[in-house]
């Protein structure tokens, strides 16, 4: 394995000449960044394209527009972020002033994953940047035109004692990994992210883990099915399914399944057309490996709708199934993929109660407009995000922070969120010298029973 350690070391170094943390040199190379992004607009637009097999519509709402929208926000608040914050201070220490200092940490690691490789790429690098950090991105192997043109993208504007790409396949990861940097941002799968908490362990190195996991979607008696059915579609089969946050799969209620369905399948034929796999802008699976594990799944239950394969361009249609048992393989870990099983529930406790048998879950979406169902399951299951009445669309605000909990990840980002993962928050306490405290100290005469008085 290749040894980084001059790379990491020139940017702890390039860390230490204080440059990164002036606000305007931030703000400076946010602003580049974005012109960077514009100019490249279309290189990016046709990677996608190459890889995944993108639209235009996709590769721009789902990767380039919401980056641009994202540093267009931190931009706007960024002064404001990085100014120290004054919280209370306590009787208990009166004279002096409390204040909390966000630092950057130093040299970040971001490890992008391949399903929306730009996308998952840059929104780390932004918070890094927005906080003062240096940065290597280890973009995926998996979608090469992609990584090559952010490599180049970023070479363009950044020096790589600043902002570097390093592209290789896991054994470059690796590699990485074995290096000191001061803080990891990791997003993928949850296997790969135990290696990357192992490894932050060693050196107790402040870790971020974006992972995924079956992320269920609840549509409840009382629900809108038409609108329900559309916007499931949509969060479920964008990008064929390889969404970390995409429904994972359904409880439909009993007494709707049935118009659920029909709407569900409606909603698909809208979206895709009759014959999904001669629509050129159906996104593919990434590689050979990934659609056969998917291809092995449409066999299990009862197939509804779809099913229909193209192993010559690694391409399934959009995919209903029946039927479905929590014994299934479809049901055993994340589908990622344009597979969606729907299962029956007859009232919320045993649809609950299904959801909680799982690890934690990144997202879960409600269908209801009762708002006695809709805090019952808020309140009632832990999730990282989520939806009520739609699906995916919270990952996309930044006054939102996303991330996992359990098995689904460990801390968040967008917004302000991003700036304070990549940001330790310093405890100051300035203490008044014009006086002093004297119960404090262990030799004042009746201390003990002063002390309690005052701490009580």
């Amino acid at each position: 394995m290749e040894n980084y350690s001059a790379l990491v070391n020139n940017q702890k170094a390039f860390f230490h000449k204080g440059e990164t943390e002036d606000v305007d040199f931030r703000i400076n190379s946010l602003k580049k960044l974005r012109t960077a992004i514009q100019q490249n607009e279309n290189a990016l637009v046709e990677a996608l394209k190459i890889d995944l097999n993108k639209s235009e519509f996709e590769a721009y709402s789902t990767e380039i527009g919401v980056v641009l929208k994202e540093i267009r926000f931190v931009l706007k608040h960024l002064r404001k972020w990085v100014k120290p914050e004054r919280v209370k201070t306590p009787i208990t220490h009166f004279g002096s002033s409390s204040l909390i200092y966000p630092e950057p940490y130093g040299v970040a690691l971001i490890i992008a994953p391949w399903n929306y490789p730009f996308q998952l790429a840059v929104a780390p690098l932004i918070g890094a940047i927005a906080a003062g950090n240096c940065a290597i991105i280890k973009p995926s192997e998996l979608t090469p035109n992609t990584s090559d043109v952010l490599e180049r993208l970023i070479k363009e504007i950044f020096t790589q004692d600043y902002i570097a790409i390093v592209q290789g396949d896991a054994k470059t990861s690796q590699a990485l990994l074995h290096e000191k940097f001061n803080t990891l941002f990791f997003t993928g799968s949850a296997p790969v992210g135990k290696i990357v908490m192992e490894a932050a362990a060693k050196t107790l190195t402040p870790v971020t883990l974006e992972l995924g996991g079956k992320s269920p979607c609840i549509v409840h008696e009382d629900a809108n099915i038409k609108l329900a059915a559309k916007r499931i579609a949509w969060g479920k089969f964008m990008n064929a399914g390889q969404t970390c946050i995409a429904p994972d799969y359904v409880y439909a209620h009993g007494a709707i399944k049935d118009e659920f369905l029909d709407q569900l399948k409606k909603a698909m034929k809208a979206l895709y057309g009759e014959d999904p796999l001669e629509n050129a802008d159906y996104t593919h699976i990434v590689n050979a490996k990934h659609f056969n594990r998917l291809c092995a799944f449409l066999d299990n239950g009862k197939l509804f709708s779809g099913g229909k394969t193209d192993q010559a361009h690694s391409a399934i249609e959009p995919t209903v199934l029946t039927d479905v048992n929590w014994e299934d393989p479809v049901m055993q870990d994340e589908i990622f993929g344009p597979v969606l099983p729907v299962l029956e529930y007859h009232d919320l406790p045993e649809a609950m109660e299904g959801i909680h048998n799982q690890p934690n879950p990144l997202a879960l979406y409600l269908f209801s407009n009762s708002e006695s169902v809709q805090q019952e399951v808020v309140n009632g299951i832990a999730f990282g995000g989520g939806c009520v009445n739609d699906t995916v669309y919270h990952f996309v605000s930044p006054y939102l922070p996303f991330g996992g909990i359990g098995k689904s990840g460990t801390g968040s980002y967008h917004g302000k969120g991003s700036f304070d993962t990549f940001s330790h928050q310093k405890s100051v306490l300035k203490q008044t010298t014009l006086f002093d405290i004297p119960f404090r100290y262990p030799n004042v005469k009746n201390g003990l029973k002063k002390m309690k008085l005052f701490l009580k």
